[in-house]
């Protein structure tokens, strides 16, 4: 290949690599885009909103039961191996090393398996020895789960079919504010010292 042929062949090349590289970044700021959601003022996502679910005793329930209470919002299934029953164990230590302060807080488990978690269910599961105290159990329709877990940005999906399957979800527990509003996130694995150090800091604040 003579000198100018390899020239021509050297600037096709980077005539193609940077038509990849433009390409790439429009997919990819267009994928940014679409799933980032809503944000605040401040950049942030926002987390929580309106629902409508009803609670273990089958009394409908929305968003306003959030409203003069700090609350801990959990998204879970009663079915779940793992995840779920170490989070509400680890709650549960939370709850008693806040002390007086636990008074303040309510600790809300909302099911993402509708088919199975019933009212009933959601209460015989969240009475079991070593999960918090008072835990209150919300359900709903398929289209009132979707409603309440978008609102979260609570991430679920149905594994498998018949009656083994099992549901893959996301693990944050969201600390919401007496105002109804989110604070901060506990993330799974943080454990019950970290946990209380993150709420106490959110009370001081307010």
């Amino acid at each position: 290949m003579t000198r100018p042929s390899l020239v021509l062949f050297a600037g096709g090349v980077i005539a193609i690599a940077l038509v990849i590289a433009i390409a790439t970044g429009v997919i990819l700021a267009g994928r940014s885009s679409s799933t980032s959601g809503e944000t605040s003022a401040a950049g942030t996502p926002l987390i929580g909103g309106d629902f409508n679910l009803v609670n273990q005793d089958g009394q409908p329930v929305d968003q306003t039961m959030l409203n003069g209470k700090w609350s801990l919002v959990f998204f879970g299934f009663t079915f779940c191996p793992e995840f779920c029953p170490t989070t509400l164990a680890e709650l549960a230590v939370v709850q008693q090393r806040l002390g007086k302060d636990a008074d303040r807080f309510q600790i809300i488990f909302v099911s993402i398996d509708p088919e199975r978690d019933t009212p009933q269910a959601l209460k015989d599961y969240l009475s079991s020895d070593g999960f918090p105290k008072g835990t209150i159990g919300l359900s709903g329709t398929a289209e009132q789960t979707a409603q309440a877990a978008k609102a979260y940005r609570a991430y679920y999906a149905k594994v498998g079919s018949g009656d083994s399957y099992t549901m893959d979800h996301s693990l944050t527990v969201y600390l919401m504010g007496p105002d109804g509003k989110f604070r901060t996130a506990l993330t799974y694995g943080l454990g019950p010292d970290k946990s209380v150090q993150l709420i106490q800091d959110a009370l001081a604040k307010g």
